[in-house]
């Protein structure tokens, strides 16, 4: 049952991590329609490797030309004038906020995020932001014209996807939208800057696996393999939606599935805590 119930949230990880709908909201929502125990933080953290290692594989070259860029940058003067090396520290600076936050407020995100209370409102909330953006955002810069403090703008809206319902994805790309940016430039920088969270974040909980969780080391391996296999998918089909598409039909969704949270919470019929830390 427990490499059943990976197979599952591999799968809803994969389809949700990309989309802005939040992957974590998800995977905290649906165990509970289920009977199933909330797979907890850790488990959350460490399948998203799976879906990363997708984006690596997917954008393999735009980071190898970013990242040699970067090194080239360190020694020479000249390198540094290239758009490689401007585009390095972005990602760099970018990732710093998520990563500062997420381990001042451990705690709250192991446990009191993953409240449904506030899933179910956020996912409302950043639902309406994401609808406004698609509304007002001009969305005519390309990534290129990506300076320090939009860089920096993006990675405090990416910190906020440490609420499980406000979706990395989602929160990013409403920045790149309000700022301005093409959809297709604001979703691949999302998904680069992405990387080195996430990551760092699966890593840094590996340690956690099996111990209280009742998902041990088997079946994380199983939904992380589920995960990346569904999340190559998903990124060929976005990049290739919002090339012509709006994200309207999203913002529906987060809204409809926030509202049916609250709904089935303030009902007794799903419990708002969780059961594991």
């Amino acid at each position: 049952m427990d490499f059943l119930r990976a197979v599952v949230l591999g799968l809803l990880q994969g389809l949700t991590e990309f989309l802005p709908i939040s992957s974590s909201a998800h995977l905290a929502i649906f165990p509970k329609f289920f009977g199933w125990d909330d797979p907890g933080a850790a488990y959350t953290a460490v399948i998203q490797i799976g879906t990363e290692v997708a984006v690596v594989l997917y954008f393999w070259r735009d980071i190898w030309t970013i990242g040699s860029g970067w090194v080239r940058g360190v020694f020479s003067r000249e390198a540094r004038l290239a758009q490689e090396w401007r585009m390095g520290w972005f990602v760099i600076i970018g990732s710093l906020p998520i990563v500062v936050l997420g381990l001042l407020l451990q705690d709250l995100i192991d446990k009191e995020f993953r409240n449904l209370w506030v899933i179910g409102t956020t996912l409302i909330v950043l639902g309406i932001v994401l609808g406004i953006a698609e509304r007002v955002g001009r969305k005519s810069s390309p990534i290129d014209n990506l300076t320090m403090r939009h860089a920096i703008l993006f990675g405090v809206a990416q910190a906020g996807a440490l609420v499980p319902g406000v979706s990395r994805s989602g929160a990013t790309i409403s920045m790149g939208l309000f700022l301005g940016y093409e959809r297709a430039a604001a979703t691949r920088y999302a998904f680069l800057l992405a990387i080195p969270a996430v990551v760092g974040a699966g890593v840094y909980k590996l340690k956690d696996i099996g111990g209280e969780n009742d998902y041990g080391v088997g079946p994380t391996i199983v939904g992380t393999v589920v995960s990346f296999v569904v999340g190559l998918a998903v990124i060929h089909w976005l990049l290739r939606y919002v090339s012509t598409r709006s994200y309207t039909p999203f913002v529906f969704y987060r809204i409809g599935l926030g509202s049916l949270v609250l709904v089935l919470v303030g009902a007794g019929v799903i419990t708002a805590g969780t059961t594991v830390g």
